[in-house]
């Protein structure tokens, strides 16, 4: 394929905005080359500006459930639209998508709308610490929360080794604060909260991993992790940007049947659109400001064009459940195809999928933790995700990211994507 229009773009972009974009995983870094640029995108399909198609696997990196440009939420965008687009005061639509999130979600009283995933892990943070009068927290090694400062922390050398900031910026106080564990390794968290007696506000995790691949929780580490939380009077909260409509209408707590303290969310729940959200019970929830001592405000947050494409997204998704088992079924369809054509061109691999999310791995052992994902083969991966570019196929241009499966793609789809990766692989 052809990408001079893209090229072009990118040169006059990087003139203008840092690195040519607006977001580091834009620009290719990762895999080299130049980044493509989207002039439009419909179902499962992308259309760049050299006029390509492309099949789409990152879908916005997670929230295009039911397709790009789904006619439900554009009409509904557009229609709030014609009627202002923000105002700064409350409306009624905010306490519609708030009942009906409350209403498809377990184990959530209450919801505070906010404008992205980054800013609803903040808050559910400073929530957690104000609620329990206590400041350190623990996240895992791999997980993704936003660039907030307290998540931008890298590992110590042991299980009780304060964090250190792996970003100019971030401050050693900040840091210090912050205690990183490993994921799937209940005893690493044990030994963090045994050292920290009665300090850790709360621990902080994706359900299901999707920042370092598509990483599932091993057999029984959630439900471990909960009676951790609960023993030491910690809050669990689950960093559902991800996973939440995504997995299952209540997200990984219903899959897993595990209750969370604190819940946020983010994409999907938005429609396409700049959102967030993080909820709770109400004793939790009743000490954000206005009516408790934790501040957090917005002045965007709630507003109407979100909160139209976000009611419309969660309507169908809540009247339709079967859309969840139709998107588990195409996703495991295409990890068959993955693992065969890659297993008969002798391509060492592994495959994780969780419900919509899968991701591959260039590596034969089983890939549970950032340590186990970091040890795949990047040049693989680097070859592997040009290669397919080149067959008219995106996925995300890093290795450590998860695939992301809307329901708007076809079986017929699905094959061209697997007869893509069977003609790449007989050249890596």
């Amino acid at each position: 394929m052809i990408y001079k229009r893209s090229s072009a773009l990118f040169a006059e972009a990087e003139k203008v905005i840092p690195g040519g974009v607006n977001s580091p995983v834009r620009a290719f870094n990762g895999v080299g080359g130049t980044p493509i640029f989207v002039k439009e995108a419909k179902g499962a399909y992308l259309y760049d500006e050299d006029g390509n198609r492309l099949i789409d696997y990152i879908n916005s990196w997670g929230p295009m459930i039911l397709g790009h440009a789904h006619e439900p939420v554009v009409n509904a965008v557009i229609e709030k639209a014609k009627k202002g687009t923000s105002f700064g005061m409350p409306t009624e639509i905010e306490t519609q998508i708030a009942e009906l999130a409350v209403s498809m979600v377990p184990n959530i009283d209450k919801i505070r709308f906010v404008n992205s995933g980054t800013e609803a892990c903040m808050s559910a943070v400073r929530l957690a610490r104000g609620f329990t009068g206590k400041d350190k927290i623990i996240k895992f090694a791999g997980c993704y929360h936003g660039h907030s400062d307290s998540f931008l922390i890298q590992a110590g050398s042991g299980a009780s080794t304060f964090g250190t900031p792996n970003s100019p910026g971030v401050t050693k106080g900040t840091a210090k604060d912050t205690l990183l564990a490993t994921y799937n390794d209940i005893e690493n968290v044990e030994a963090l909260v045994e050292a920290n007696k009665n300090e850790i506000a709360c621990v902080i995790i994706e359900p299901v991993a999707g920042n370092m691949g598509c990483i599932p929780p091993t057999e029984g580490f959630l439900e471990a992790l909960r009676a951790v939380c609960t023993a030491n009077n910690i809050l669990l909260i689950f960093d559902e940007v991800m996973t939440g409509f995504r997995l299952a209408k209540g997200g990984a707590q219903e899959l897993y049947d595990i209750n969370a303290d604190i819940v946020c969310f983010g994409k999907v729940i938005g429609g396409g659109l700049p959102v967030g959200a993080f909820a709770a019970r109400n004793e939790i929830m009743n000490y954000l400001a206005p009516i408790g001592p934790v501040y957090q405000a917005g002045t965007l947050s709630g507003n109407p064009l979100a909160m139209a494409a976000g009611l419309a997204m969660l309507t169908e998704l809540n009247n339709k459940p079967e859309i969840f088992t139709s998107l588990a079924e195409k996703t495991a369809y295409l990890h068959t195809g993955i693992a065969k054509v890659l297993t008969e061109n002798n391509i060492t691999h592994t495959v994780n999928r969780v419900g919509s999310m899968i991701s591959i791995h260039f590596d034969e052992a089983e890939v549970v933790d950032f340590n186990s994902a970091a040890k795949g083969n990047n040049d693989t991966f680097k070859a592997f995700f040009h290669g397919l570019l080149n067959e008219g196929v995106y996925i995300a241009p890093s290795a450590f990211e998860t695939w992301f499966i809307t329901d708007a793609l076809s079986y017929d789809d699905l094959d061209f994507t697997i007869a893509a990766i069977n003609t790449v692989a007989k050249t890596l």
